[in-house]
């Protein structure tokens, strides 16, 4: 048997079309995120915040005990900075700890944490080292665990959830050389053999691929007599032979992960492997990662407590011009940033979670926006921390601890931070994915309308839908209870900030949004979907929307347990304030833009009309190719597999 040399050509609309069937088409549960998007605020599906149970908080809470001290006695984050690896002992440690199987059942020996206490380990154990959240966070969040909770069969479940528990660690394949947010041009195959598969391909970027046991692989499995094809997932042994890592990948940041380039060759995986049937290997992928990705915004809300512990601790102690530089306006207003918007993603995160674990409503969208607007804010603080400290902020660590100052990495934090806005579908990806979401309503009713390869009868059909659709909707888009002073009174007890302006606002605001999506789909049609400067900044003001619904309904959670009540009102009306500020600059950019423009000049850049511009540097950069060329074929190269056992 050869394996396939050529790669698929694939066309735009097919591109689409590929993913357009890989997400989930129906909305079964409520989702108030989508609500929001459609200029409804459903302030009911997420207030009062729902609670975890008691006896899930007692294993929380103990499990994160001993991961602190683990942790704290354990754990060198300098070392593993300075040595760009986690230490064995250190691996060996965390799944003696179990931290392997945070989010395994225990029937399968895991400790069946919840999603809101998996979310808490991770920003702890990310907090000592950004390194060890990923690779918990890929093992657990979109490697073998997930996959087979959701899809597996139970003889898949008995077989690999106990080894992902306790020994094996995971990895998630998918992207390629040449293959990022498209995954229609995949070019790994996995051709059926009689009861194997025969893999064929070249995966990059496979964090804990290096040290993995067990890897989720996604293939193209090509049509036949007896299977559907399509791209499909398998649970590859990491040791089978033919699989190669050809490199260990070193980056800007998270220097201590185990990032690698993955080369399959005649590798024989058993169709018992197989992740549910052929062709719903993107629909796993994407159905893992509504939930998956709130491990990313756990990290971030981590890392925001982190920079408030040091921007508080150092602002106090640096003077400048005889006080405190945290008490000169220009320091201040960062560090009021920092606190409001750490204190924002913690509800953001805690919010999403508790709704992933009750699982009554959808929150494919509120875990996108969590994924999208908590990398965003992370860098943000991280940037403004790394100013606060000047000199020293640019400084590593280790030369500040070399001439006698505390050793803080704030450089390193910034480091590690920018790949959140990447990792698992990149901002600008991120926009595109919750756009299409946000506006899945008006598709569903009027989407063959705008489609250009529709018959007339199909038209006609799609215009008396939208007719009966819109004459119901657009009128509730005028008033609300956001344009009523009394609204939301909860929100101002006794003795405390008066949030319920906020919360009007929020109201209000999402009917403008709305009136303000249906307003673009009228003008731009089928060209709505290349708007994407548009698109990103509709989901940025429903990003800030989300994240002051839930900074006021947690404040008010507190105040309920008296847990800092009056402190986190604070904090929420701060937040609340800024994000106002940042929503009206967004509105504004709705219609006044460069986008225009800026498209003329892209097409002048790569036509080379401004390459003048370009003269009087020098490019340290080598002539090697910008993406390698990797033919199938067996491995030339050292394996640099490490498991550690």
């Amino acid at each position: 048997m050869s394996a396939p040399t050529s790669k698929p050509t694939v066309t735009e609309r097919e591109a689409r079309e590929v993913a357009e069937a890989a997400r989930e088409q129906d909305w079964r549960k409520p989702s108030f995120a989508k609500e929001l998007f459609l200029g409804r605020f459903r302030l009911d599906l997420i207030h009062p915040h729902p609670l975890p149970a008691d006896d899930d908080v007692e294993r929380g809470e103990e499990f994160l005990a001993k991961l602190r001290d683990f942790c704290e006695s354990k754990v060198d984050s300098a070392r593993i900075e300075r040595d760009a690896r986690i230490p064995d002992d250190v691996i060996t440690g965390l799944k003696e700890l179990g931290a392997l199987g945070m989010k395994i059942d225990t029937k399968y020996g895991g400790l069946g944490l919840t999603q809101v206490y998996y979310n808490k380990a991770l920003a702890l154990a990310g907090s000592a080292s950004p390194a060890i959240g990923a690779l918990l966070s890929a093992h657990q969040s979109i490697g073998v665990p997930q996959p087979l909770k959701m899809f597996g069969t139970q003889e898949q479940k008995d077989t690999f959830l106990p080894r992902c528990a306790r020994t094996d660690i995971s990895a998630f394949l998918l992207t390629e050389p040449d293959v990022g947010s498209d995954p229609a041009r995949l070019a790994t195959t996995a051709v059926r053999d009689g009861d194997d598969y025969v893999l064929d391909g070249v995966k990059l970027w496979t964090t804990n691929g290096v040290v993995a046991d067990l890897l989720v692989v996604m293939a193209r499995v090509p049509k036949s007599g007896t299977g559907r094809g399509g791209i499909t997932a398998f649970v590859v042994e990491a040791g089978s032979e033919g699989v190669t890592v050809e490199n260990r990948n070193a980056f800007m940041g998270l220097r201590g992960i185990e990032n690698g380039v993955t080369r399959f060759h005649r590798v024989r995986v058993p169709a018992a492997n197989r992740v549910g049937e052929e062709g719903q290997g993107l629909k796993i992928a994407l159905t893992t990662l509504n939930t998956g990705r709130l491990s990313l915004p756990a990290m971030c809300a981590g890392a925001g407590k982190w920079c408030l512990k040091i921007a508080r601790e150092w602002s106090a102690a640096r003077e400048q011009w005889g006080k405190p530089v945290a008490l000169h306006e220009a320091v201040g207003a960062k560090i009021s940033f920092i606190a409001a918007t750490t204190f924002a993603l913690e509800a953001v995160l805690e919010l999403s979670s508790q709704m992933a674990d009750e699982n009554r409503n959808d929150i494919r969208i509120e875990a996108a926006l969590a994924k999208l607007y908590g990398s965003e804010m992370a860098w943000k603080m991280a940037d403004e921390l790394v100013q606060i400290r000047g000199g020293r902020g640019f400084e590593t660590a280790a030369s500040l601890a070399a001439r006698g100052e505390r050793a803080v990495p704030a450089e390193q934090m910034l480091r590690d931070l920018r790949i959140n806005r990447i990792f698992e579908g990149s901002t600008e990806i991120m926009h595109l994915l919750i756009a299409r979401e946000a506006v899945d309503a008006h598709l569903s009713v009027a989407g063959d309308l705008i489609d250009p390869d529709k018959s007339l009868p199909d038209k006609a059909k799609a215009g008396a839908n939208a007719g009966l659709f819109y004459a119901k909707w657009l009128p509730k888009l005028v008033a609300g209870p956001g344009q009523l002073p009394g609204s939301y009174a909860e929100f101002h007890p006794a003795g405390h900030v008066d949030l319920s302006p906020h919360l009007r606002y929020v109201e209000r605001t999402a009917r403008k949004l709305a009136r303000s999506t249906f307003y673009a789909m009228s003008r731009w049609q089928g060209r709505m979907e290349t708007k994407q400067g548009f698109l990103g900044r509709i989901v940025d003001i429903g990003a800030e929307l989300f994240a002051m619904s839930a900074a006021c309904v947690r404040a008010e959670l507190l105040r309920g347990r008296g847990e800092h009540g009056r402190e986190a009102y604070q904090l929420a009306d701060a937040f609340c304030r800024q994000s106002r500020i940042r929503v009206g600059e967004l509105f504004d950019r709705l219609w006044t833009n460069t986008d225009d423009l800026d498209n003329k000049v892209v097409k002048g850049v790569l036509g080379g009309v401004y390459e003048w511009l370009e003269h009087g540097v020098i490019d340290p950069s080598d002539d090697g190719p910008w993406i390698a060329e990797t033919p199938p074929g067996p491995s030339g190269r050292e394996n640099v597999h490490r498991p550690v056992r």
